[in-house]
């Protein structure tokens, strides 16, 4: 099947694969548009099950990466890299200096920096061969803590400005006392929840490793659910903030919270999840809106800016959510159909 031929495929600029025997990299990159400015994406690493999954994933990644810098009113497009591999286990400095090599060959087209199972290392090793990286380096941060070009913290805190937003929109009150799933507590997750924890939440956590959820439940009293189970829990928000499709066919019916917020790209697995959500009563705050902290940071770093400036536009995640709430409820329609329309104007 051609790529042109895929499901995901929405008028992609550029697609490219790239192999290198010497050090088993197996990536690919797309390029999604780039009318506002080259296109920003971090880099992903995971043990695909085939090809077509990966490819299925760097489409629908690169495309959110558009949306979401128009959004977020970065002059920047959307683009996207995944490497096939278990970073645990398969990731060299050697691969990643080759991966360097890849981005390189795009010429600009395509920026990158990190993202799932890439560190701010591995993108140090890349820009050993390209120039064309971002997040090796911070300037400042938005809170005052140790900078390190590790874009986790802002995503975090646009993520918990984007839920207290949406808690008040739905309760009309603060977080102390909501309850909260978290699925992900990874370098994401594990933020967000000391933030919630210190705002008064009562916190739900699951994940695939133990480390993250080891540490909420030690630090931020949190209560350890299993992977299965935490989508369906009685809670007042849901936050996905592992891998996509975490809306899906078989469980968009069933989820009791009365809120959807969280970090992970790709929340719903298709179009239809939103309205489903929309006509169960359930609010979703549309992701590449509530997560793009990540891209705020490093737009910031990259710029003549200062760490003032980087928190407002932080804080704005809210202000625009409030907005997309607010239409959505006007004109009857899913909050993800309303964010669309709202970055379609902005990059078409």
């Amino acid at each position: 099947m051609s790529v042109f031929d895929h499901r995901e495929f929405t008028e992609h600029e550029q697609v490219s694969f790239y192999h290198d025997k010497a050090t088993g990299l197996k990536a690919i990159i797309a390029v999604h548009n780039t009318n506002l400015g080259p296109g920003l994406g971090g880099c992903r690493m995971w043990n695909y099950a085939n090809s077509e999954e990966a490819l299925t994933d760097v489409l629908r990644l690169s495309r959110g990466m558009t949306y979401k810098a128009a959004m977020a009113g970065l002059p920047q497009g959307g683009g996207k890299a995944v490497i096939f591999g278990d970073p645990r286990k398969d990731k060299t400095p050697e691969m990643m200096r080759e991966m360097g090599n890849f981005v390189d060959t795009l010429k600009g087209k395509y920026i990158t920096a990190e993202d799932s199972g890439i560190a701010v290392s591995d993108i140090v090793f890349m820009s050993e061969n390209t120039k064309h990286v971002s997040g090796t380096f911070s300037k400042y941060s938005f809170d005052g803590s140790v900078a390190d070009g590790n874009p986790a913290p802002a995503t975090a805190y646009g993520v918990f400005v984007g839920i207290k937003a949406a808690v008040k929109h739905v309760y009309q009150t603060d977080l102390r006392g909501k309850k909260v799933a978290i699925k992900g507590v990874g370098h994401v997750g594990i933020r967000l929840a000391e933030h919630l924890y210190r705002e008064g939440a009562i916190l739900y956590v699951a994940d695939i490793f133990p480390d993250g959820v080891n540490r909420a439940v030690a630090e931020f009293g949190a209560t350890q659910v299993s992977v299965a189970e935490i989508d369906l829990l009685d809670v007042d928000v849901f936050a996905p903030c592992a891998l996509g499709n975490a809306i899906n066919e078989q469980n968009v019916d069933h989820i009791k919270a009365r809120i959807i917020a969280g970090a992970a790209n790709n929340q719903l697995a298709s179009d239809e999840m939103g309205v489903k959500l929309a006509n169960n009563g359930i609010l979703y705050a549309p992701d590449y809106v509530i997560n793009a902290g990540g891209i705020i940071d490093i737009f910031h770093q990259r710029s003549d800016s200062n760490a003032e400036k980087l928190r407002e536009h932080l804080d704005q995640i809210g202000e625009t959510l409030q907005t997309i709430f607010v239409a959505a409820e006007k004109n009857g329609l899913a909050t993800a159909k309303v964010a669309d329309s709202l970055a379609e104007l902005k990059f078409k």
